[in-house]
């Protein structure tokens, strides 16, 4: 992913691995059908720790007219053992896709300038979509994760 959105302090390398270890945590427990769009907040970085947040809006097997918010904030860090990311994944609530916007962009309201804008992905349910986020990743830290 590029750092143009990188609300981090100075260089403070942070942990790359924390964000595509996130979101295969995402597809491996909501499923990538579900999966309407992503809201991927820029990281605060501090030395070899980051912190960050990550908005879903999920489809509902029920309703067309309405999704759910789940966020999903971790803590990630690199110490002497190697790295852990520990996420939080919470459920929100449900509401018409178009408010959703609206929430987000009081999200950032109250974070206030350390927590950024977003970036907002559309996935609609595609795998390939997804994928093409994953892309974006070095491939080394996926590779991690499968071992």
């Amino acid at each position: 992913m590029d750092d143009r959105s990188d609300r981090s302090a100075g260089s403070d390398p942070g942990v790359p691995e924390a964000m595509p270890r996130v979101l295969i945590r995402l597809r491996d427990q909501l499923g990538i059908p579900t999966i309407d769009r992503l809201w991927i907040f820029p990281p605060v970085r501090r030395g070899r720790r980051e912190q960050g947040l990550v908005a879903v809006s999920t489809f509902l097997d029920d309703s067309e007219d309405r999704r759910s918010m789940v966020t999903v904030a971790y803590v990630a860090e690199h110490t002497g053992r190697g790295v852990t990311v520990t996420p939080s994944l919470t459920r929100e609530g449900d509401a018409p896709p178009d408010r959703f916007p609206t929430v987000i962009e009081g999200v950032v309201r109250r974070g206030g300038e350390e927590l950024g804008e977003p970036r907002e992905v559309e996935i609609d349910g595609s795998a390939a979509r997804f994928e093409e986020l994953l892309e974006e990743f070095d491939p080394a830290f996926l590779k991690a994760m499968d071992s």
